[in-house]
């Protein structure tokens, strides 16, 4: 009896040992779900979503389609995946349109348009078009479907007996891309358009509606159904010039285009206005004050009246922040996400859009008159996708923050309250020591302040030095912010302080801030860094002999900088970088021929290439160093970067150690295959605790 009730006395403790939140861990990736592509309903009583998940092999993710009511209740999947992304209602509500990418001999097929019936029965394909569509956008009758495809007619002939050559002629300097590899040469992405018969029995007849030598995007259709509006640049060599896209409109029938609106740079993300007599787009301007191409121009909304045809109307150039802008992390959805365009109200009085401000991204509305900006959203959070019901009365939004990786919420329209209808991950993170980090503003070396954040570890005691790690974000016109970030929350777990700022050069602080390194990069971005390390340090929270420094893309620039300009740190990081920018010019997949970060080609500036190429630097380097590189990355090639440091601090006989990822692009840490992702975690912080705290790990040894 005695035993008896010893053992009873002892389960609720047992059962609280249990149920104590356990620290995160990196494979904890594998059981995440992301959320994407929210798409309300038109009359707002539903919302279909994409969730996202990793397949059971770990080696990809697997796409589905769920719905929820927009009251509440528990959501239920209504399509099977796995590869089924970008849901689209049909005007009455009936129906739901989404791309499928169907199987055939274990292999993925372009993906098709299939049409979903809320009256019963199963998604059937609409169209067969032998290289697949894409950007489905219906038309406000809902009697057609416009798309992009990069079909052509001799697509549909059957193959002749002899085979096309596999060798490529290359006459453009933009021949590929990173993550898609070649580009498909003389295959333009058109405009496409499919009929929906009110009864459904089979696939349908598609018509292309342009054609030529250019791609057209943002399928916008007006209000009567009888036109397509799109943004195109016209250019056979783009990259001459300064980045461009003007606003052109045909008829739903095909034949000649006609241009509508133009600005100094791009036009993306159309909105149509309620009565059809204006466009809302985003845009930035290439050039300030002076006629150089900007490194950062800082987006816009713009107004396009199309009965007078006048020039566009900038509605917030007194608004210093990001239109359409937001804040980067790891953990946005690998798959199935979709870009978020503007909506109006339905008097035309206001025009509703997310921007980019500190660090936050939220909903503002704006007056189409006179450009006043208003909230109608707040808080530390990341709003990185929204749709609205007709005219705003009721918005989807897709909301992120340091401690959710993304949840749905229904928001009021008109007073902005938000509430939650998903919760993606609760089951998870109840289990999970999750904490906020501690957002901090500091003074740089020249007055200028920076905004940062500083992840503790979730057992942190005020008085006690941590080892620290100062990650790094690319871009360089990037930013952090207030939305979930796996590899923060890990590094802190693992028992690191994380400092993660946005330095100068970093978006959602105004035109002046994000393009004030123009011609200096790097160089005043890595005294922001540094200051900010000594922030941490003389608030106590750091011991300053056990720094490391880690980044990745720009991060990995400056990373690969601050080690050639300092011994502070005691071992660094460096991902998908930059060495020497010469190479670089010469090997990336996009082409440097406009003078926005440098002012022109390496041989007419060569001084400037080498004072900011890291690899000149390198005599001065004693700091352990690991690259990661992945073998498939087009955007910073490894014989640019990685590589190069690997080979020079090898024969200086620096610790040092290159870890290749096969098969993986530039997008490694954000979409890469869930092991290798895992892995790189893995391998960040084993190469800092072998280096930064001692830890006795073999894994790097040579042999």
């Amino acid at each position: 009896m005695r035993v008896l009730k010893s053992a009873l006395f002892l389960l609720p403790l047992l059962l609280s040992a249990a149920d104590t939140p356990r620290l995160i861990t990196e494979t904890d990736l594998y059981a995440f779900q992301w959320i994407g592509n929210a798409q309300i309903s038109p009359d707002g009583s539903k919302i279909v979503y994409v969730r996202v998940t990793v397949t059971p092999k770990h080696d990809n993710y697997d796409t589905d389609l769920w719905l929820v009511d927009a009251k509440g209740g528990a959501p239920r999947q209504i399509t099977a995946g796995p590869r089924d992304q970008l849901p689209r209602w049909s005007p009455d509500g009936k129906t739901l349109a989404f791309l499928r990418a169907p199987e055939k001999d274990g292999k993925p097929q372009p993906a098709q348009i299939y049409l979903l019936s809320f009256d019963g029965g199963e998604a059937r394909p609409l169209t067969e078009i032998p290289k697949g569509a894409s950007s489905i956008v219906w038309s406000p009758d809902g009697k057609s479907i416009g798309f992009n495809s990069t079909t052509q007619p001799k697509d549909f002939e059957k193959p002749g007996k002899e085979e096309e050559s596999d060798v490529r002629v290359i006459t453009k300097a933009v021949y590929r891309s990173n993550g898609a590899g070649f580009l498909e040469i003389g295959r333009p992405a058109h405009i496409w358009t499919v009929p929906v018969p009110k009864v459904f029995t089979s696939a349908q007849k598609a018509k292309q509606v342009t054609t030529g030598e250019f791609t057209e995007g943002d399928i916008t259709w007006s209000r009567d159904s009888a036109q397509i509006y799109f943004t195109s640049n016209r250019v056979l060599e783009p990259y001459y010039d300064a980045p461009d896209a003007d606003l052109y409109v045909v008829s739903a029938a095909g034949g000649d285009i006609k241009k509508v609106a133009s600005i100094d740079g791009p036009i993306t993300s159309l909105a149509l206005s309620p009565d059809g007599s204006k466009m809302a787009f985003t845009g930035a301007i290439n050039r300030g004050n002076g006629v150089i191409q900007r490194s950062y121009s800082q987006p816009d909304l713009f107004l396009a009246n199309l009965e007078t045809g006048s020039a566009p109307k900038n509605l917030t150039a007194n608004y210093d922040f990001d239109i359409a802008g937001g804040v980067g992390g790891d953990q946005a959805p690998p798959r199935g996400g979709g870009a978020s365009k503007p909506y109006w109200s339905p008097d035309g009085r206001y025009v509703y859009v997310v921007s980019g401000e500190q660090g936050k991204a939220n909903l503002k509305r704006i007056d189409a008159e006179t450009g006043k900006v208003e909230p109608l959203t707040a808080g530390d959070q990341d709003i990185y996708s929204y749709s609205s019901t007709a005219y705003g009365s009721k918005i989807a939004t897709l909301v992120s923050t340091p401690t959710n990786i993304g949840d749905l919420f229904l928001t009021d329209g008109k007073t902005g309250k938000m509430q939650q209808l998903t919760h993606m991950n609760a089951e998870l993170f109840a289990k999970l020591k999750v904490t906020a980090p501690e957002m901090i503003w500091y003074k740089s070396f020249d007055g200028k302040m920076i905004q940062a954040w500083v992840q503790k570890p979730p057992d942190f005691v005020e008085g006690r030095k941590y080892p620290m790690i100062l990650n790094i974000h690319g871009g360089p016109h990037s930013a952090y912010g207030f939305t979930f970030d796996h590899e923060f929350q890990y590094m802190a777990a693992k028992g690191y302080i994380v400092l993660y700022p946005n330095p100068r050069g970093s978006t959602t602080y105004g035109q002046d801030f994000g393009n004030i390194i123009q011609y200096h990069y790097p160089g005043d971005d890595y005294l922001d860094l540094m200051a900010g390390v000594d922030e941490v340090i003389k608030r106590g929270w750091a011991d300053p002999d056990k720094l490391g420094v880690t980044g990745g893309s720009g991060g990995g620039v400056l990373t690969n900088w601050a080690i050639g300009h300092t011994d502070r740190f005691k071992a660094a990081v460096s991902m998908r970088s930059i060495a020497d920018w010469r190479d670089f010019w010469y090997t990336a997949d996009f082409s440097q021929f406009t003078p926005s970060w440098f002012r022109g080609a390496p041989w007419e500036h060569e001084e400037d290439f080498k004072a900011r190429s890291p690899i000149t630097y390198i005599e001065k380097i004693k700091t352990p160093t690991m690259l990661i590189e992945g073998d498939a990355d087009l955007r910073t090639p490894p014989a640019a970067g990685g590589e190069q440091m690997f080979r020079a601090l090898k024969y200086k006989k620096v610790p040092t150690v290159m870890v290749r990822f096969p098969g993986e692009s530039h997008e490694l840490s954000r979409s890469g295959k869930p092991t290798h992702r895992i892995e790189r975690l893995q391998h960040i912080v084993g190469w800092f605790d072998k280096y930064v705290q001692g830890m006795d790990v073999h894994t790097y040894d040579v042999k």
